[in-house]
């Protein structure tokens, strides 16, 4: 892994999910298989293999201090293009000097991770005005999360960590983005944890080799997310857990 301290311009981008993402690290340690974030690649000029590197923005709460008296205040979305909470945060506390700037300036935010590590943070998440908190929970098998996202947090883990976060008295939601095999299980698991779910499917641009690799293209087609989506939304509205389908 390839770390590097690297100094911004900006912090706060206008987003099309969101009014802005505030994205602390360009790159990203889980390296999920099938993540759209991949194209940054483009832009950046790395050469390493996406997972291979990242970079933190050292004077992202520098930044961030100086554009939330400049710009119109909106919510934030933390984050678009990488995971705030990837491992490194634990050393370089980027995202939650960030959540601090944000919380006291009573910006609205959403936060959005595959890791419990966002636990670490719960003085401020629970205190803050109008943050909500998702995690990332793609299929309820852990074996298909190894196969899609070894580097990434176990299943259970994003799950015990949703319930803390609910129990405290944080909004939640989960990010059931994109439809792994397994998925159709995630409706009951989720019972009682979150406050709302999101679902999407897979880009087939970025994750179909995956499934080639281990005889799952059953589980690319149009009529599997569609099958997947209409059976959570189902069981949501059995116990009455607002399900939000996007594609």
């Amino acid at each position: 892994m390839i770390v590097r301290e690297t100094r911004a311009k900006a912090i706060l981008s206008v987003s099309k999910v969101y009014d802005y993402a505030l994205n602390p690290y360009t790159g990203c340690e889980h390296a999920c298989s099938y993540c759209y974030a991949r194209f940054m690649k483009r832009f950046t000029g790395h050469k390493e293999p996406w997972g291979e590197f990242v970079d933190a923005k050292i004077n992202a709460p520098d930044l961030l201090r100086l554009e939330v008296n400049k710009k119109k205040r909106g919510t934030v979305w933390v984050s678009g293009v990488c995971d705030p909470y990837q491992p490194l945060e634990a050393h370089f506390n980027l995202t939650r000097r960030c959540l601090e700037i944000l919380a006291h300036s009573r910006w609205p935010v959403r936060v959005q991770t595959r890791s419990p590590l966002v636990l670490r943070d719960m003085d401020i998440l629970k205190e803050a005005h109008d943050f909500e908190v998702g995690l990332t929970v793609t299929t309820a098998d852990d074996g298909i999360r190894g196969l899609f996202e070894p580097r990434a947090p176990a299943i259970e883990d994003r799950l015990k960590a949703l319930q803390e976060l609910h129990k405290n008295g944080v909004r939640t939601f989960a990010m059931i983005a994109p439809m792994l095999p397994g998925a159709e299980d995630l409706g009951e698991l989720l019972a009682g944890r979150v406050d709302y779910l999101l679902v999407d499917r897979m880009n087939y641009d970025y994750g179909a080799w995956v499934y080639r690799k281990y005889g799952l293209e059953d589980k690319l087609t149009d009529d599997f997310f569609q099958r997947t989506a209409q059976g959570l939304s189902s069981t949501c509205r059995e116990l009455g857990i607002d399900c939000r389908v996007v594609f």
